[in-house]
């Protein structure tokens, strides 16, 4: 059973505009080279988008399903990798104080990564989420601290320093 967590220095709001964008998939998800809306509207039941996977010279197609959304909480996703089958990956957010506690559950549902899924290859997925959960820590912190600089700077206007020459 594939479960990590990782608590995000950022609210979960933050996290969830970037679950939300289906465009910057490709930039948390490991292994994934890009990302392109196909159907629906991400992050919505039944959306989906197309990926491309680049192992060495070979780009592999593949696409995610979203299955079920609980904006701003829960995102449960359908991965479609060709031959591999396909897995649920269910997200998770948690408020934690001022924070975010976000929780990633992986299981195989169809075809070659059921029977591949044992206990020799738990910890190779275990690896994977750390990396992936890394990455979305990382986009989420960044776009947080540059969201609390923008705030700061327009708070901090000429206008409200009050008349010059004072």
């Amino acid at each position: 059973m594939a479960v990590r967590h990782r608590l995000v220095k950022a609210p979960p709001s933050t996290v969830w505009a970037v679950l939300a964008d289906g465009s910057r998939y490709a930039e948390w998800v490991v292994g994934t080279a890009s990302s392109r809306p196909i159907h629906g509207d991400w992050p919505q039941t039944g959306a989906s988008i197309g990926y491309e996977v680049r192992i060495g010279p070979v780009s592999l197609t593949n696409r995610t399903t979203v299955r079920f959304c609980e904006e701003g909480s829960r995102l449960e996703l359908e991965a479609h990798a060709g031959a591999l089958g396909t897995a649920r990956i269910a997200i998770e957010l948690r408020p934690w104080g001022e924070h975010c506690l976000v929780l990633v559950d992986q299981h195989p549902l169809q075809g070659a990564g059921g029977w591949l899924h044992n206990a020799a290859f738990e910890p190779l997925i275990h690896l994977r989420h750390r990396a992936m959960l890394g990455r979305l820590a990382g986009l989420c912190e960044a776009d947080h601290d540059q969201r609390q600089r923008h705030d700061r700077a327009a708070t901090t206007t000429p206008a409200a320093a009050g008349p010059q020459g004072e």
